[in-house]
């Protein structure tokens, strides 16, 4: 793309309410703009980050044999009054809306009751056992602490995957391969490093659930992490009883701040039950379904890694979701530019240039902001030998390299 053709250049002048990194810089580089508290509009560089997080997460599900549907963000009072969640004093995010005819609908801030609804319908033998099914939609929380951007947001779109299964042992199963595919996720996002699995309270629904928290100093939550064995306690259930039950040495705990990224947790029959999901089994005898639950926030996932991903200068995006795997900046010389484009471009890769007439200080501004992995730069010095200069957005070093080099060194880097 042309940046020229952009209608939503960096700038300067964004709220100074804003004070997390992610939400300046995402603001500043023009990934997402704030309408009010809480909400936010997705602009193209966002949406290209947002759909390759989507990609990664579809790709790690399917291949363990789960479906995608979407389901209706308008929801009947009716399903969730079985389970007694449509009382604003049980959930207490509710945003929910009253027709001409006085009829009150809920938007869905979640879609428990909904899946269970759905498969219940159509669930008749323990032979359609097991289900995996997950959507990519927009959740509404009316969510009283909206702030830092869009890792806290009333309006966001969420990856949530629902199991259904016979019984408990088949259910511990299939949750242990959603853990690990979590785990293949984050490292295929690149912050596998930085991410691990914390025990945090259950609630209602089991003795733990299993965060995915991202190590981050604007985190919000407190984690006591064992770097050897990579997994972690949140604060709200660390004791010495937990701590010792999980087989874990209290002398290499440490405490370090955190933003939780995703969550999953069985759910049992919690919603199984009232909202009668049964089936038949082996002895056609009736048996409530057991679920689990598997969340990812795609806009919270998207700032976390920009708190954890940047310098003074901005972004430094992992290579698998940056917007642009190439920015290319021309001082100078447009045709020689746009050859080299043109050749990126037919070779299949995704570029972002910087066309326009303004100083190349600017440009270089520009492209750290952006955050793209790979700067190449074309200039009328350049051009006299026939050569191109290569920058990694996370190093200084600047390489000066023939075309032959130069292509070479971009297969090369997006071959690893």
């Amino acid at each position: 793309m042309r940046y020229s053709n952009y209608p939503f250049k960096t700038r300067k002048d964004i709220s100074s309410q804003e004070v997390s990194k992610s939400a300046i810089f995402l603001q500043k580089a023009g990934f997402f703009e704030k309408n009010l508290a809480g909400i936010y509009s997705t602009l193209p560089f966002g949406l290209n980050v947002s759909k390759k997080i989507e990609n990664i997460i579809r790709k790690n599900l399917n291949k363990h044999g789960a479906l995608e549907l979407i389901l209706n963000t308008l929801q009947d009072p009716k399903i969730w009054e079985k389970s007694g969640r449509f009382d604003d004093e049980v959930i207490d995010v509710w945003f929910k809306t009253e027709l001409k005819n006085k009829t009150v609908l809920g938007l869905a801030n979640t879609h428990e009751e909904p899946i269970t609804d759905l498969v219940s319908k159509f669930l008749k033998s323990y032979k359609d056992l097991p289900i995996a099914l997950y959507q990519f939609q927009t959740k509404l929380r009316n969510e009283l602490r909206a702030k830092n951007g869009i890792l806290r947001t009333r309006e966001f779109v969420m990856k949530d995957l629902y199991t259904f299964n016979k019984d408990e042992s088949s259910l511990d199963n299939i949750y242990e391969i959603y853990k690990q595919a979590y785990v293949d996720i984050f490292n295929e996002l690149g912050v596998g490093n930085d991410t691990f699995i914390t025990f945090a309270s259950g609630g209602s629904f089991c003795k733990y659930s299993h965060e995915f928290q991202l190590l981050s100093e604007t985190g919000e939550d407190t984690i006591y992490v064992d770097f050897d064995k990579k997994i972690a306690i949140n604060k709200e259930v660390y004791n010495d009883e937990v701590i010792n039950e999980l087989g874990l040495d209290k002398n290499n705990l440490v405490e370090r701040k955190s933003i939780e990224v995703a969550n999953i947790f069985k759910l049992k029959t919690i919603y199984s039950e009232p909202l009668k999901c049964n089936f038949a089994d082996e002895d056609n005898k009736n048996q409530f379904v057991y679920m689990g639950c598997y969340g990812i926030g795609i806009g919270r996932t998207l700032a976390s890694i920009v708190e954890v991903h940047n310098d003074d200068n901005g972004i430094i995006w992992p290579k698998d979701i940056a917007p642009y795997q190439i920015h290319l900046v021309n001082i100078g010389e447009n045709e020689f530019a746009e050859s080299l484009y043109n050749e990126l471009l037919d070779a299949g890769y995704e570029v972002l240039w910087d066309d326009r007439d303004v100083r190349p200080g600017v440009k270089f501004t520009d492209c750290d902001l952006i955050g793209n992995p790979l700067r190449v730069v074309v200039s009328s010095r350049l051009k006299e030998s026939n050569q191109f200069e290569l920058k990694y957005r996370n190093s200084s070093d600047v390489h000066i390299l023939s075309k032959e080099e130069l292509l070479s060194k971009i297969q090369d880097f997006y071959a690893n």
